[in-house]
């Protein structure tokens, strides 16, 4: 008889590890179950902002395979609108309810691979049963969304509750729909994931585009009229509102996994070696935004909820699962994202992260050209760099600028997986043209004003 390979979560890691999985055996060798509960399989969260905003048409241009190229193409039974509610690991099986059609099914497995993403954080005052509110994870999410906004009354006003990511690209593309935007956020600058000198950056962008941007903020409740949220309550007063968005930020969905009896790590997801598989649990493998995983830099475990990771986690899974060996060695957190016309990126730790993890450091902040200054178009790129002292590794860096800015972090990411110091890095040997960079790419600048800075703390 086959094996049976269980798959919990048709998007990134899930599909991957299916996929991976059936290239290297045979449909005779190995049968693949996939419980999805949504509507989709292998889609770009990353790109529900740009849908919502109708840059994207989607959702179909938003999804890579459907469940019909994975069942005719693959041989993997896609289950959609299913979703599992128990895991048995003693009898080896799943139950899994059918959302669409009613009842429930059993089903066993040889090999498991728990793929369920993560979810909204969703605070008390959130839970509630006005339209209007939404959470913003999964394309399902996306399309609700999308359907509040084309429906009759459309609304005019949003507020945007929480600054990272989601919440930034999300007051963009509702700006860009032509609602009026309110981004409120509890801390004292939105986009937390870059130092505050660089998030001031981000923030004079976001006011330059008409986003109306609340601080040091916290959201304590909801109002709604007639069965719709009609405003965000705060220490300071309502704010009068036809939809809500959640950017709060996303957490690891366990609670099955919690109660099943995997292991959880102090990040709140599923504990995993390098091959990707679940500690104590024979034939059970966890990938994607479940799972917490090595930060490289700082050598903590860390939950860094990206499709990047997702894919390449799943990938290792399935190629174990098929009889390989490979493993993923870990994250240092690289990310990238706009405003408008502003790019940002960031690469390993941030100060108050390289300060948590014991680390002695110096940091500099170098302006320079994204452009020869004399070509048309230059426009100021800002690069942030934090070196270990006195070893002058490199820890982290952050870059704010307009064109050509954010995928320069790709070079910086790059020296940090290697652990190279600032002194090396001034001796790269990187690609110059007027039309491209200075003869000095910004990159070289930081890296020089970093070993300055250690150089003069050592005298």
């Amino acid at each position: 008889m086959a094996q049976r390979l269980i798959v919990i979560g048709g998007n990134a890691a899930g599909m991957s590890a299916a996929s991976q999985a059936r290239r290297r055996r045979g449909a005779d060798d190995l049968e693949i179950v996939v419980f999805e509960r949504g509507h989709f399989t292998s889609y770009s969260s990353c790109g529900i902002p740009y849908w919502i905003s109708g840059m994207v048409s989607g959702p179909d241009e938003l999804i890579a395979r459907t469940p019909e190229t994975f069942r005719t193409k693959f041989a993997v039974d896609v289950r959609m609108r299913h979703e599992v509610t128990t895991i048995d690991l003693e009898r080896r099986e799943v139950v899994a309810r059918d959302l669409a059609g009613g009842g429930e099914v059993r089903e066993r497995f040889d090999d498991l691979v728990y793929a369920a993403g993560a979810v909204p954080v969703q605070p008390p005052w959130a839970d509630t049963d006005a339209g209007g509110v939404f959470g913003m994870q999964t394309l399902d999410d996306g399309a609700a969304l999308r359907a509040w906004l084309d429906a009759e009354p459309q609304p005019s006003r949003a507020v945007v509750v929480g600054g990272g990511y989601i919440g930034v690209e999300m007051a963009e593309a509702l700006i860009e729909r032509g609602l009026a935007v309110t981004l409120v956020e509890a801390g004292q600058q939105p986009m937390a994931t870059v130092d505050g000198d660089m998030a001031e950056l981000v923030a004079e962008a976001m006011r330059g585009l008409g986003i109306t941007i609340r601080t040091s903020l916290p959201v304590t409740g909801l109002e709604q009229r007639d069965g719709r949220v009609s405003a965000v309550v705060t220490a300071e007063g309502s704010m009068p509102t036809d939809v809500v968005v959640l950017g709060l930020g996303v957490r690891p969905n366990t609670a099955l996994a919690k109660a099943a009896g995997f292991p959880i790590g102090p990040t709140g997801g599923i504990r995993v070696d390098r091959r990707m598989r679940v500690p104590g649990l024979p034939g059970v493998w966890a990938a994607g935004d479940s799972v917490e995983t090595l930060h490289r830099v700082s050598g903590l475990p860390v939950h860094v909820p990206l499709g990047t990771h997702a894919n390449k986690q799943g990938r290792t899974a399935g190629i174990n699962i098929g009889g390989g060996y490979a493993t993923f060695p870990g994250v240092i957190g690289t990310a990238v994202t706009k405003v408008c016309d502003l790019e940002v990126g960031r690469t390993g730790l941030r100060e108050r992260e390289a300060r948590a993890a014991g680390f002695e450091f110096v940091s500099v902040v170098a302006d320079s050209t994204n452009r020869a200054g004399y070509y048309p178009g230059a426009r100021t790129m800002t690069v942030k760099l934090i070196a270990e002292r006195p070893s002058g590794r490199l820890l982290g860096a952050q870059i704010v600028g307009w064109s050509e800015a954010a995928k320069r972090i790709d070079t910086l990411a790059v020296a940090l997986w290697n652990g190279m110091t600032v002194d090396d890095m001034t001796a790269l040997d990187l690609g110059y043209a007027p039309p491209y960079a200075p003869v000095w790419d910004p990159v070289l600048i930081a890296a020089r004003k970093a070993v300055d800075a250690l150089a003069a703390l050592d005298r």
